[in-house]
Parts: structure tokens; sequence; C-alpha cells
């Protein structure tokens, strides 16, 4: 290591530091510093939002700061989120209602305001842009970001951190490396407000342990084959050659070879802030009934939804357009509480809000949308998204 190399950075305001790291920041006097010896080595970022639902809840309700507090439907519902005070506890996401409230029978739960999480997430993703074009979404809370046009790319997640904190009011926790793979990994090393880095030199190292279900693909079936195969841990998956691994796994198992050995070449791939997606039909002759318009949504819902699934994006809210026969346009929208990528959802909600306007005026167009577009990791929650729909 040179002398004078950059090493650490002030994990309060981004101020880089060299050996020896002082004892303060000589920027702010903050005694929090994230040291790594590959510290500038590592521009890839993955930044995960902490217990998106409730930590929103608990910044707009103080009160509730150090209760557990589990977002959900009823008791025969699913936790949708839950705060590290309920995780203490034992309560996960994904867990069924009851079983969360047999372990934490003190837990405040609340109903999600998915309208409200959807405004945060884009408070958050706007910060994100600021900091550097090349953003991609994973899910409402988390991203992936190229920081690699800074010279000091850790210093620029600091300073991307404190600004979510201080403007928005959440907490977030990042993790840094030299690829996507890595750099999930790392942010959740250190939950909450982690800030965690993984450099080359110590990837093949520091994935030897690890299990394969760490690795991007390796869902229950997958790991399955490779239990199977006696591979239990990514050490394991390094007894095979690439050569080999594509012969038992297919084209997967290159990216499964290269996963094993820390190498990931996958680009971040920005996301365009796509508003709606829409279909529309214009009818040969005027319908002015009820079921003669509705009978027009089933084939829009389906081309609706078969949008939002090949562009990875879910609805939060459900628009009808309606023409009448004089060319005056009017739309109707509708937010759902979960985001959908469902046409028989699409087509619902659509219906719902098509009944009250057919009122006996004669139509020329009908038209359904998708508005509001969340990530599709957030769409159609089993269980929870048919309760609270």
């Amino acid at each position: 290591m040179n002398a004078g190399e950059v090493v650490a950075v002030c994990r309060n305001c981004g101020h880089p530091a060299a050996l020896p790291i002082p004892r303060r920041c000589p920027h702010c006097r903050s005694p929090r510093f994230a040291a790594h010896p590959e510290i500038a080595r590592v521009g890839i970022a993955h930044l995960d939002c902490d217990a998106f639902y409730a930590a929103i809840e608990k910044r707009d309700n103080p009160n509730l700061a150090d209760h557990p507090v589990v977002i959900g439907g009823g008791r025969r519902g699913v936790v949708a989120a839950a705060c590290y005070v309920a995780r203490r506890f034992g309560v996960r996401s994904a867990m069924a209602m009851y079983k969360a409230l047999e372990a934490c029978p003190h837990a405040i739960v609340l109903r999600p305001d998915i309208a409200k999480y959807r405004r945060v997430g884009r408070q958050v993703r706007s910060l994100m842009r600021e900091t550097t074009p090349l953003v991609e979404p994973v899910s409402i809370d988390e991203a992936f970001l190229d920081l690699r046009s800074y010279d000091l790319p850790a210093a620029a997640a600091v300073r991307l951190v404190r600004q979510i904190e201080d403007e928005i009011g959440i907490t977030v926790s990042v993790g840094l490396a030299t690829n996507k793979f890595l750099a999930k990994i790392a942010s959740d090393l250190d939950k909450p407000r982690g800030f965690a880095l993984v450099g080359p030199e110590e990837a093949p190292k520091f994935l030897t342990a690890k299990p394969i279900s760490i690795i991007p693909g390796v869902g229950a079936a997958m790991a399955r084959r490779l239990r199977a195969e006696g591979a239990l841990t990514v050490a394991d998956l390094r007894r095979w050659t690439e050569t080999e691994m594509t012969a038992r796994f297919g084209v997967f198992g290159r990216r499964l070879h290269a996963f094993a050995h820390g190498r990931d070449d996958r680009p971040i791939q920005p996301v365009s802030e796509t508003r709606s997606i829409s279909a529309e039909t214009t009818f040969e002759n005027d319908r002015s009934g009820y079921d003669d318009l509705a009978r027009a949504l089933p084939p829009l819902a389906l081309t609706v939804a078969a949008r939002l699934n090949a562009a990875g994006l879910a609805a939060c809210s459900v628009m009808l357009k309606l023409k009448t026969a004089d060319f005056r346009t009017q739309t109707r929208s509708h937010s759902l509480a979960f985001a959908t990528q469902r046409a028989d959802r699409l087509q619902q909600e659509a219906e719902r809000l098509l009944r009250p306007e057919a009122d006996g005026r004669a139509f020329r167009l009908v038209g359904l949308g998708a508005a509001d577009l969340a990530p599709a990791k957030a769409a159609d929650p089993p269980e929870l998204f048919a309760r609270a729909c």
C-alpha cells in the first residue's frame, strides 16, 4: 500500500483519509469511518432502504420509534415488512401474520399505505439519479448505481446516503464492489445503516464458505441439483471448470462459474421513468350500454398486462379512458392497494371505473391504462394481495 493512498472515507461527510486513519474526521469531526484497503477500486453500489415500509411509518409517527412495527394484512394475511425491533423477535417478511403475532404479540400492526410508499420510493430514486444517471432499479426500495465516474465512488455513496437521511428521513444500507453480484451481497452485511465493501482481491476468499443460495439464479430447484452434485458452498462450485459446469448446467453453468469466482460482467441497465402503459380500441359503431362497453376490456387488459411484464413493471393504479361520440375525452383512475401485473385485476378495476360512466351516453373509444408504475418485484404479493385488494 502506497503512502498517502486513500483507504477510508468519513461515514458522515465522505471526506477521504489515508493511513494512519484519524480519530475524527478533520472536516466534520465525526469519528465514523469506512475503511478498506481497496476502497478506491469499488465503483458499483447497491443501495437498499432499511425496513422501507416500517421505516416510513416510524418517520411519520415518532411515537412508534421504539416499538415493534409490522406492516401487513389481517391475521390470515402475511407480513409485508417488519421493523428491526420486530425482527429481533423473529418476525420476517412473507411470514404468516398469525405466526408473526405469536412470535411478537405486542407488535403494532399497520395496514400498508402503498401510495405513500411509492411516493417515498420516487423521492429516493430522484436523489439517486441526481448522483448518477446510471441507476438500475431492482424494486421500490433498492437499486444498483454505477459510481465509477467519481474519483472516489465511496465518498459519493456516503454523500447520497446522508442526503437520503436528511431530506427523506429514512436510512439505507450500501454495498460497494466492482460488480453487481458482490455489491448486492455487501449491502446485506451490516444492516441497518450499513456501509460495506467487498474488494476484487478479497472476493474469492470472502465467497469461499458462502452457501450456494447466495448466487443469483440459484433457486430451490437449482439448489437441489447442485446439492445432488455435492455442492453446498461456493467453494464446492470451484471444483469444476467452466467447461464442466456448462456441460452440467447449460448456459447458466458459465455464469455460475463466474459468480463462484467473484466475477460478474452484467452492466448497470438504467430504466427510464415510464409513466404509463396503455391500450385502447376505437369501435366501428358507438357503444352506450355497460355490457357492450365492458366486452372491450378483457383484450385491453391482456395487452397491458403483457406490456407490463415485458417492461418488468407493475401497475399501482388503473386508468380508464373514454371518448364520447362528439370526441370529448374523459379519464378515471383508481389507486391499488398493491401493485399488479395481472390482467384479471386490471380488468376488474377498469370495470369498476366503467360502471358509473355507462349512463346511456355513446362512446366511440375505450382505453385501459396502467400508471404509477413500480418494478415488477413489487407486484401481486401472495395472500396479502388477495386480502388487501
